[in-house]
């Protein structure tokens, strides 16, 4: 099925100048931080073990369906298969991570997605979900042909190639923010007249995060924030996890998502919302900057509940 398309040009600058720029805010929320400029490390390797080597190459980013589609009431007709997703954004072959709703359709029940895959000539598909079972959750790897997802989905694309990336690290923290908030707000406060797409992978190597599965569909309608926080179920998950996550600095107009982290330790995975161990939590973080943004498939009738 073809979606809706929309795109616009991001503004790009050397990662060189954006370090300076995320230094100073993360410096007001951490007591350590360095970033610099890198060779990214081989992704295919441990600890990452994702199925390209890096985040280089005809980068973009994708803002899927979105929460409209899941509240006040899901939508189960807003199924994505990323080999579409790969072409609707000029991508064929493409290496996707991100954050988004799993394929109810395959699970059989709601679920948080963990994107990490390759479409195209190469398909791959390393992408896991998590959801609840009983009193708990369960992560559940998807088969190589279950590339898809429901709802919605953030999306960092690339083809995969080595290069040059930010990397982040940032431990012991002393201010409010959670750590991918401090880098978006830093690139908007850097940027204030720009519209700046990051996207890539962060580890939390110490400490623990509080994080939240989506229960299954609800039956009653969820009309605001509160009910929506109601519904859902949190856990803390303790390090080390891996997140995939996706930013922009602002909203051109396209009712987009601003920021969305989801993650994935041994057992458990989920959404990322903050870290619950300021003293003894540490981050390391290899992100590039989009080239391209998408707006796909984006709902005509809007709200900005459930976009924490």
């Amino acid at each position: 099925m073809s979606w809706p398309v929309e795109s616009v040009r991001l503004f790009t600058s050397p990662l060189e100048d954006i370090c300076s720029i995320l230094r100073k805010g993360l410096e007001k929320n951490f007591k350590e931080v360095s970033v610099s400029v890198e060779e990214c490390p081989d992704l295919t390797k441990a600890p990452f073990n994702l199925p390209a080597a890096g985040l280089a190459g005809s980068t973009r980013i994708a803002d899927v369906g979105g929460p409209p589609y899941l509240v006040p009431f899901a939508d189960l007709s807003k199924n994505y298969d990323f080999n579409e997703l790969a072409k609707l954004i000029d991508l064929p072959d493409s290496f996707i991570v991100g954050a988004g709703g799993g394929p109810h359709e395959i699970v059989g029940m709601n679920s948080e997605m963990m994107p990490n895959l390759r479409t195209g000539t190469n398909a791959d598909n390393n992408s896991k979900v998590s959801k609840l079972s009983g009193d708990g959750h369960e992560l559940v790897s998807l088969a190589k042909d279950q590339a898809c997802c429901s709802l919605m989905v953030n999306l960092f694309a690339c083809e995969g190639a080595p290069g040059k990336v930010l990397k982040v690290r940032a431990r012991q923290r002393i201010g409010e923010e959670n750590f991918v908030s401090c880098i978006r707000k830093a690139i908007t406060e850097g940027f204030p007249n720009k519209v700046v797409g990051l996207g890539g992978i962060f580890r939390m190597l110490s400490g623990a995060a509080k994080c939240h599965i989506m229960p299954n569909f609800s039956k009653i309608a969820l009309n605001n924030d509160e009910e929506v926080s109601n519904w859902l179920k949190y856990f803390e998950m303790a390090a080390p996890m891996i997140f995939f996550s996706v930013m922009v600095s602002s909203d051109p107009g396209l009712d987009l998502r601003l920021e969305h982290s989801h993650g994935y330790g041994a057992e458990y995975g989920g959404h990322y919302h903050y870290d619950v161990t300021p003293d003894t939590v540490e981050y390391e973080a290899y992100y590039n900057l989009a080239e391209v943004l998408y707006r796909v498939d984006k709902p005509q009738n809007t709200h900005n509940i459930g976009k924490n």
